[in-house]
């Protein structure tokens, strides 16, 4: 039975880190845990993250279910990205992981 429990958390872990493992994933969630925010809010928010990558990161949040796009008719057309309840979810998480970085890891 620990085996099964240890395979499966292994699948979930692996299933988890395929999107949360991704570079600039944590910063963006992290972000978002303050509230809705737009693309060029974010662009800006996060620094040194191309538009193609932030593009891609925001549809890969989105289409797991993390992130909810929201198009606002204008003009101008505007478009804004909040988390969802399984998002805000991994807040804590985060804040978690960043505490362990601060004492575990070097600066």
């Amino acid at each position: 039975m620990a085996d099964e429990d240890c395979v499966r958390g292994d699948a979930a872990l692996t299933r988890a880190f395929a999107i949360l493992g991704t570079r600039w994933t944590g910063l963006l969630l992290g972000q978002l845990g303050h509230g809705a925010a737009g693309y060029r809010e974010l662009s800006r928010a996060i620094g040194k993250v191309s538009d193609s990558v932030l593009s891609e990161r925001l549809t890969t949040l989105a289409e797991a279910g993390l992130v909810k796009r929201t198009v606002l008719e204008g003009p101008p057309v505007a478009v804004t990205y909040e988390l969802t309840d399984a998002g805000r979810a991994l807040i804590p998480v985060l804040g978690q992981i960043s505490d362990w970085a601060e004492e575990h890891l070097p600066a």
